[in-house]
């Protein structure tokens, strides 16, 4: 379905944002935005759990955002979190109680897949280029580093540091000296050092900040006339004029310069010596700022879902293809797996339903390229750990979650709630697997197959089980497994006129 009206969420470590926009001829036009500065990483305790005032911080500027969005469809609207909810070991518990503040599912997101949603908002607010461009993001618990040309990401990293990490860390009492300048330096410096080889060798042309800490910095720099020739953007010199007025001020408080806001001068200090570390570690001299960041780059993302060019696809074909999958037997599988979920439904099934079971589907076989003993444990790990464009860490948890429940058995899943619709698509794909454990194209029995007590029922041609030992043994065996977490699993011979 296609929204005229489209919104994203984006919950960073340092602040909550809200941009509203109106779909027009395949562009977004900003039609409302609401910022609110909840500094989440703040709230990290040093046994990386989210405290209570952090917490409710968050879940205030949710309530304010939900309210703005009451009234649009679920499908209009994607609210993703970052960093710190990347990391705190109570996210699980802080998570249902902001979905239900804001009214709509919340993806925790990876890394890299912040960085290549960064890349395509930022892209998308400057005029288009030939060449490449560095689009370096300061965050608030992480820092993106892109290389792309046009709309298309080419090399992604994040790195786990921040300017509110970073501020926490090397000035816990905001002073500022030079001793503690030069530390938060280095050891920004010694992070990025692990990724610039790569970046160097890969090349760029023009280097873009993005992201309120970028924008901070140019700010200051232009309007105290810090960059040598009244250049716009950050330069390498102003950078080393602001370090100096920060040393002298003793702290960001302190400084009394045009374009110092409030709201920005807490996390400056490290969002500062970040910066610089970027410059000398990548040789840069100069940096342009692009408005585009995380929240623009969610909602073309989400335009790009509407006209089919889904990038969760697009990394499910790189997947089969990096895992020399068998593409027609995968392909035999999703066929039969999907007929079989559109049964249990009683006609078209939800789309997001749908759309699991046939990643799952194409993806079941990945771990065979590790080995084939237990080659679902070894799939449903990769899709747990690997970086998967596109996809949130949820979407890769119920991939996982149906890949290693595809065959063996079902006390792995026994936590799984049992109103969960997981169950249904473990169902569906164990079934097509089994009955296509010839791997050839020969005709299927005609099967039906329904709801049945807890559980499900499969009817197959009288005489068929008869005449398929190794397949009525499998189902026999089917049968045992589903009863051993409590499930009914019935299979009845009898005549029925629907076919696969």
């Amino acid at each position: 379905m296609i929204y005229e009206t489209v919104a994203a969420v984006d919950m960073g470590s340092n602040s909550f944002r809200l941009q509203v926009g109106r779909v027009v001829d395949d562009q977004i036009y900003e039609l409302d935005s609401l910022k609110e500065p909840v500094r989440l990483a703040s709230g990290l305790t040093a046994g990386k759990r989210l405290d209570g005032a952090a917490q409710e911080r968050g879940l205030a500027a949710l309530r304010l955002f939900g309210e703005r969005l009451r009234g649009l469809d679920q499908g209009a609207v994607r609210a993703v979190a970052t960093d710190t909810l990347r990391v705190a070991k109570n996210a699980s518990e802080f998570l249902p109680l902001a979905e239900a503040a804001l009214g709509f599912p919340i993806e925790v997101i990876a890394g890299r897949e912040e960085a290549r949603l960064i890349y395509i908002g930022t892209s998308h607010s400057l005029p288009l280029a030939s060449h490449r461009r560095l689009i370096v993001d300061i965050g608030g618990g992480s820092t993106e580093f892109i290389i792309g040309k046009q709309h298309d990401p080419q090399l992604m990293e994040s790195l786990h540091m921040g300017c509110v990490s970073h501020t926490l860390r090397f000035f816990p009492d905001r002073r500022i000296d030079k001793k503690r300048l030069r530390e938060a330096q280095g050891a920004a410096a010694k992070e990025i050092e692990l990724i610039a080889h790569d970046y160097q060798r890969f090349g760029w042309k023009e280097a873009v900040g993005s992201s309120g800490t970028a924008r901070a910095i140019a700010d200051i720099l232009e309007l105290n006339g810090l960059n040598p020739g009244g250049e716009s953007g950050i330069t390498r010199a102003g950078l080393e004029r602001l370090c100096a007025l920060l040393v002298k001020a003793g702290s960001a408080e302190a400084l009394d310069l045009p374009g110092v806001k409030g709201d920005r001068l807490p996390v400056l200090p490290g969002g500062v010596a970040i910066m610089v570390a970027v410059f000398e570690a990548l040789d840069i001299e100069h940096m342009t700022y692009g408005d585009g960041a995380l929240r623009l780059g969610v909602l073309y993302d989400m335009l790009g879902r509407f006209h089919h060019h889904d990038m969760r696809d697009a990394t499910v074909t790189q997947f089969r293809r990096r895992y020399q999958v068998d593409s027609e037997q995968v392909e035999r599988v999703e066929a039969t797996a999907l007929a079989a979920l559109a049964e249990l439904g009683g006609g078209e099934p939800a789309e997001a339903d749908r759309q699991t079971l046939s990643w799952a589907a194409r993806l079941h076989e990945i771990g065979i390229s590790v080995a084939h003993n237990a080659y679902h444990k070894h799939g449903a790990y990769i899709l747990t750990y690997a970086d998967m464009p596109g996809f949130s860490r949820k979407d890769q948890a119920r991939l996982a979650m149906l890949v290693l429940g595809h065959r063996g058995k079902l006390e792995k899943l026994a936590g799984v709630p049992a109103s969960d619709s997981i169950w249904r698509l473990v169902f569906c794909l164990r079934l097509a697997v089994l009955l296509h454990r010839t791997r050839d194209d020969r005709a299927l029995p005609v099967w039906a197959v329904k709801p049945h007590g807890n559980g499900f029922q499969l009817d197959v041609p009288s005489g068929w089980l008869a005449g398929n030992p190794w397949t009525a043994a499998a189902l026999s065996e089917e049968t045992a497994i589903w009863q051993q977490v409590g499930r009914d699993y019935t299979v009845k011979a009898k005549n029925t006129r629907k076919g696969a």
